[in-house]
């Protein structure tokens, strides 16, 4: 079944101390409260065991923001899905397109580590979404469709089924500009439609589709109430629970 989420995307910021600190502070807002999603947050590597031993992972999921596309070896700096399985964490964010566009992740790359994630046991959250020349060369439905098709059809409909979408129009990441509720709606719709041509209805149906791209306090209400719109991959406004909190109760 198709699930509402909510998830926090720290990024690269947060010592141990701080993030620890944030995780905590998360959990106990949380505490008691009666909630209409699930709660994810993505830390940076060092924070993944502290944290999932610092929470009540009933009610916050932890997630990893990204892993390698090898089982184990001499790949030095880089963490194994087995590693971020091992820490407690649930999912992994993959594809993210900071991670394309500045470490050069391929198609090909994420494929293997989507593959990696689901065999240790990770619900992969895959992002998708197009540059701001893709989107006013009108390309958009394209790039997402073979974003989509080029790491994920692949996979059988049983395992398709643990993915986790979320679109990022990349121009609205970090920029301030969203796009619109409407936007949002038009292009997850035609998400859902893409996976029930390869996959079938109920699979399509059952995916969460999530919006990232400046999504906030004031505007997640409105994007959420969408009948695509399964909730949100959240950058920024994650790192406080000031800001977090009014986005999880949006729901």
């Amino acid at each position: 079944m198709r699930k509402n989420i909510v998830a926090g995307n720290w990024k690269m910021n947060k010592n141990l101390q701080e993030g620890l600190t944030l995780a905590k502070e998360l959990d106990a807002a949380l505490k008691g409260k009666t909630l209409n999603c699930d709660v994810v947050i993505g830390t940076p590597f060092i924070h993944l065991a502290s944290v999932a031993t610092a929470i009540d992972l009933s009610k916050i999921g932890v997630a990893a923001q990204n892993c390698a596309d090898k089982v184990s070896g001499a790949y030095t700096g880089e963490v194994s899905a087995e590693m971020v399985a091992s820490t407690g964490a649930k999912y992994v964010i993959l594809g993210h397109s900071e991670r394309r566009a500045y470490y050069h992740e391929t198609p090909e790359i994420l494929k293997e580590k989507v593959l990696l994630a689901l065999a240790n046991g990770l619900t992969p959250i895959f992002c998708i979404g197009e540059v701001l020349s893709e989107r006013e060369a009108g390309k958009h439905f394209e790039v997402v469709k073979s974003q989509i098709e080029a790491s994920l059809f692949n996979l059988s409909a049983e395992d398709f089924g643990k993915i986790v979408l979320a679109y990022e129009p990349v121009w609205a990441i970090g920029t301030g500009k969203t796009a619109t509720a409407a936007q949002a709606q038009e292009m997850h719709a035609f998400i859902r439609k893409t996976l029930a041509g390869k996959y079938g209805e109920t699979v399509a149906n059952d995916t969460s589709i999530l919006y990232g791209g400046s999504a906030n306090a004031s505007n997640a209400k409105e994007l959420f109430s969408n009948p695509d719109v399964d909730g949100g991959l959240i950058g920024g406004a994650s790192l406080g629970v000031d800001k977090f909190l009014p986005i999880i109760e949006a729901f």
